[in-house]
């Protein structure tokens, strides 16, 4: 899952653990993990929505401002279907030095 940059440090704080996406058809797996800058996040849900269940309280929770904000960025394409994806960021490993 791609997020716009505005959203990142939000997701990677664990701040916002979930996403309105409106697509053709899902995108992403339920457990299934896609990167992200330096770690990854993983589905927990995916669940089919209607716009009308697009609130602002919910847009919050997405990172965004309000509706008119999160619809600006939920669209992909040509897009008719409204999903609410629930996850959670997962940090890259350190790793450890080599002797």
């Amino acid at each position: 899952m791609v997020f716009a940059k505005r959203l990142r440090e939000g997701v990677r704080q664990g701040q916002i653990t979930c996403s309105v996406r409106i697509w053709m058809r899902p995108h992403v797996i339920v457990g299934n993990r896609y990167h992200m800058d330096e770690g990854e996040i993983e589905v927990d849900s995916i669940t089919p929505i209607g716009l009308p269940d697009i609130t602002p309280e919910l847009a919050r929770e997405s990172g965004f401002l309000g509706v008119v904000d999160l619809l600006k960025i939920a669209k992909h394409g040509k897009g008719d279907r409204v999903y609410l994806i629930r996850f959670h960021y997962i940090p890259a490993r350190k790793r450890k030095a080599r002797p």
